[in-house]
């Protein structure tokens, strides 16, 4: 449903929104380095895949099949978030190790198990919607963590991680369902990544239903997100305000 989010600010947010960052040590010097390097390197990234959107939509003048042209960026930025999991586990990052796990592989399944997996659905329009999702938050997300590394964080960039997941976090997670959606008859044609009986095993896995499963999982996880992202903003932003007026 999201990815997750790294860098010595704390637990990301789905990706889409955030969450207040724990009240901590940070990083020590070395570690610091690292994140802001890696943070740098998947903003610029990010940016690269937002180029690609823009420049493909502009030389084709259509938004449709676009998928193709960032498809090999998209697959390695989004896949380089696996290093979030270990950032967590190594402990340079104070983030739950299973909650950051979970919302970086939700988005790595979509994007290899989903979208790479079943060809046909990469021309449909919920792809593009997802990754345009995915890309403006995560050059928000990236930039926000980096900056906040260097005690150097613009507000807009605050105020942007803080309020655009309101309409981001929709569009990502209405793209991804209607990306499952639309890949489910070439799974059950296909049996892909099924496994039937009898076999030596005696296991048996059905991917269609496998899929079906995640999309209803959407139904209690979305909500509880998104309402605590709400929370969180209107805790981080007022604290902001309460702190000018201060000055």
């Amino acid at each position: 449903m999201a990815a997750s989010g790294s860098g010595g600010a704390g637990r990301a947010d789905n990706g889409y929104g955030s969450q207040q960052p724990r009240r901590r040590k940070g990083p020590g010097a070395l570690a610091t380095t690292y994140l802001v390097i890696y943070n740098v390197v998947m903003t610029a990234g990010w940016l690269v895949i937002a180029v690609g959107i823009v420049r493909a939509y502009l030389t084709k003048g259509s938004y449709h099949s676009l998928y193709y042209s960032i498809e090999k960026p998209l697959k390695f930025f989004q896949t380089g978030a696996l290093l979030e999991i270990l950032h967590c586990a190594f402990g340079i990052v104070p983030s739950s190790v299973v909650l950051t796990a979970f919302q970086v592989m939700s988005r790595v399944f979509l994007t290899w198990a989903v979208t790479h997996s079943v060809k046909e659905v990469q021309n449909e329009d919920s792809v593009l919607l997802f990754v345009v999702a995915w890309t403006i938050t995560e050059i928000i997300r990236y930039s926000f963590y980096t900056f906040s590394l260097l005690n150097h964080l613009p507000y807009l960039i605050k105020w942007a991680r803080y309020t655009l997941f309101i309409v981001l976090y929709p569009m990502g997670v209405s793209g991804e369902l209607l990306t499952i959606y639309a890949a489910l008859p070439f799974v059950r044609q296909a049996g892909l990544y099924s496994i039937s009986l009898p076999n030596k095993y005696n296991f048996s896995f059905d991917y269609y239903t496998f899929l079906i499963l995640v999309m209803i999982s959407y139904i209690p996880i979305f909500p509880q997100l998104y309402f605590h992202m709400l929370h969180q903003r209107r805790k981080v932003l007022s604290h902001t305000e309460e702190h000018k007026k201060s000055e």
